[in-house]
């Protein structure tokens, strides 16, 4: 596999990854930002990859702790070079995240959640990498296994944070289900003139408050410049404010 090494967050994050295929991008970025975790903390990637969501959280507050659960063993081979290149406190699991708690890293208790998921429905014509076709398409049922795991190992009060398409907002409400309460959705917009391109839901174990929608976060201001808004997250280490 040939890869390169990258850097993102204002050049702060070293990403070795693969060449082709699926690299790290803004849904890494975003939903990372808006993890709120605190020192000494621990957090679990879920479908890490190469860690770019993880190891960002964790370059944000570095006194925090993680694990990141990634089933591709070459991909999980890069997350463990990644975080010795960025010295970063984190360990690596290679396995399936819907086998946590169970088969896989039983008796693990975290404190958040964070997962850039693969996020496309099944059907139509898929990447002819393997690798590829994992990271972006969402076998059926994945939701709902990954939220059931997400229940074994969160702490009370513990949250789950990732990002989506913005049309599978009743699949990600059903799966959350009875198990999360204090869901909140924050839609991305590309520009303030065109639809949602992705949704980031954080929800907390053992919660009963209602669901909030926030004020949409956008990207453009245009002619290719991001928002303020926008730029402190991709460049600063700015934390994405989920009310």
């Amino acid at each position: 596999m040939t890869t390169t090494k990258d850097l993102i967050l204002g050049d702060r994050l070293i990403l070795n990854q693969p060449a082709r295929g699926h690299r790290a991008g803004s849904d890494a970025v975003l939903v990372a930002a808006a993890v709120p975790i605190k020192p000494g903390e621990v957090l679990a990637d879920f479908g890490a990859g190469v860690g770019s969501a993880g190891l960002a959280v964790l370059m944000r507050v570095p006194d925090a702790q993680g694990v990141l659960i990634e089933i591709d063993p070459d991909l999980a081979e890069l997350a463990a070079i990644n975080i010795a290149e960025n010295g970063l406190n984190a360990r690596v699991v290679t396995g399936d995240v819907a086998s946590l708690g169970k088969d896989l890293e039983a008796g693990l208790t975290v404190d958040h959640i964070v997962s850039n998921p693969p996020y496309n429905a099944p059907g139509g014509r898929a990447p002819a990498d393997e690798k590829t076709a994992r990271a972006r398409i969402a076998p059926e049922g994945m939701l709902e296994d990954w939220m059931r795991a997400a229940m074994r190992i969160l702490s009370p009060g513990g949250t789950i944070t990732f990002i989506h398409r913005p049309e599978a907002q009743a699949e990600i409400l059903a799966a959350l289900g009875n198990r999360f309460g204090g869901v909140v959705l924050r839609f991305v917009h590309g520009s303030a003139d065109v639809p949602a391109i992705r949704v980031i839901v954080q929800a907390r174990k053992a919660r009963r408050a209602p669901l909030r929608v926030l004020p949409p976060l956008i990207l453009n201001a245009g002619e290719g410049a991001f928002t303020p808004e926008a730029e402190a997250l991709h460049r600063d280490l700015a934390a994405l404010d989920m009310g």
